[in-house]
């Protein structure tokens, strides 16, 4: 089964704005969080080939180092529209599933990964993992990949749950606290802080917050 990750990211002197932080930190933070990201994902036996979508040109030079495919998002109107390019991608190159990750995740291991996929049940299913607060989706897993339309930002986890029942009888909701644990204001950054899971990655974000 060929699986591709999806990772959206918005232009980093648009992102985060809830931080309340100097740009310069914001794209610093945006840096490491892709980075760690994509190494995992680089390195997960379960993804063949990972796409990212943006036109942040610092994004595009962190995902050569980890031989994403990249498909330019002039528009960046929304995420939804930045998951339609990569499934236009994927359907066209023969992928069998889809999992769209936000950018924000940089706790996440491999073991995540393989734990959220051992719920798949072809030929057709949706996996869903929802944010810490259950108000987003921090991993959607989609087979086939055109099994049914995204719905971000828009209370996107119980909107994503019904539309995928509405498609398939395999729709598993999957807790994984690493990839549950997202960064949107300044409550996420202090409880990422205080997790024990990544110190290299924890001690890289604190040396940002504190230059």
């Amino acid at each position: 089964m060929k699986i591709a990750a999806i990772i959206p990211v918005k232009t980093f002197s648009n992102a985060k704005t809830r931080l309340n932080l100097h740009p310069q930190k914001i794209e610093d933070l945006c840096k490491v969080m892709l980075e760690e990201i994509l190494h995992t994902i680089s390195i997960s036996p379960q993804i063949e080939k990972t796409i990212i979508v943006t036109k942040e040109k610092k994004a595009i030079e962190i995902g050569e180092k980890f031989n994403t495919i990249t498909i330019i998002d002039e528009k960046e109107e929304s995420v939804n529209g930045a998951v339609a390019l990569a499934d236009k991608y994927l359907l066209e190159n023969d992928f069998h599933a889809s999992i769209v990750f936000p950018q924000d995740i940089p706790y996440i291991k491999t073991q995540d990964i393989d734990f959220m996929l051992n719920y798949k049940a072809p030929p057709n299913f949706a996996i869903i993992v929802p944010s810490r607060r259950f108000d987003g989706t921090n991993a959607l897993v989609r087979m086939p990949v055109d099994l049914m339309e995204t719905h971000y930002d828009e209370d996107s986890y119980k909107i994503h749950m019904n539309t995928a029942k509405e498609h398939t009888l395999n729709v598993a909701m999957v807790f994984v606290k690493r990839i549950m644990w997202d960064v949107d204001n300044n409550e996420d950054l202090k409880f990422l802080l205080e997790q024990k899971e990544k110190p290299d990655v924890a001690e890289k974000i604190r040396k940002i917050l504190e230059s």
